[in-house]
């Protein structure tokens, strides 16, 4: 394992990350993390606005396309839907990875059709291959390794670690 971005790089990034939104993200959104791998980073989030003065409801959609492969199926799943109405309310999806742009164009699609009035985008890693719509924010342009920490796993193991690696082969 390779440490990329330590702890406090993820913080400062996070924290400028909250200021740009500071102006956008109120009390009438809803910040929506993308299950499972954003948590860390939307918790982080949620926090660096809330000292902002902003307090948006959050709430979770659980996505998959992975399972425990190191690539994508190209699929996405819903695991479990969000828990309050999104009707008439702007969301903040917040997702730990963005690379094929299929999860967030998938949770775009998923919130509007639920009645969100907008959507906002926003992961904390980008893909040298991403692709797809595009996104609002990103907290970290990664190479193209296999990431694992702060969220990102392999078969569910390293979400917890307090910083990103890659994982050799």
């Amino acid at each position: 394992m390779r440490v990329l971005l330590n702890a406090d790089e993820i913080a400062a990034r996070v924290d400028a990350l909250a200021e740009g939104f500071a102006s956008q993200v109120d009390d009438g959104w809803t910040v929506v993390a993308l299950l499972q791998g954003a948590i860390p980073f939307a918790a982080d989030l949620m926090r660096a606005i809330e000292k902002r003065g902003r307090h948006p409801i959050y709430d979770s959609l659980w996505l998959e396309s992975y399972r425990d492969a190191r690539q994508s199926s190209g699929k996405v799943v819903v695991r479990a839907d969000i828990s309050r109405s999104i009707e008439g309310r702007p969301a903040l999806i917040v997702d730990d990875v963005f690379d094929s742009g299929r999860t967030i164009a998938y949770a775009r699609a998923h919130l509007m059709a639920k009645g969100a009035t907008k959507t906002l985008a926003c992961a904390f890693v980008r893909k040298p291959q991403a692709m797809g719509e595009a996104i609002d924010a990103i907290g970290w342009d990664a190479p193209d390794d296999f990431l694992v920490g702060y969220g990102m796993d392999y078969a569910g193991r390293y979400r917890g670690l307090p910083f990103i690696a890659a994982l050799d082969p």
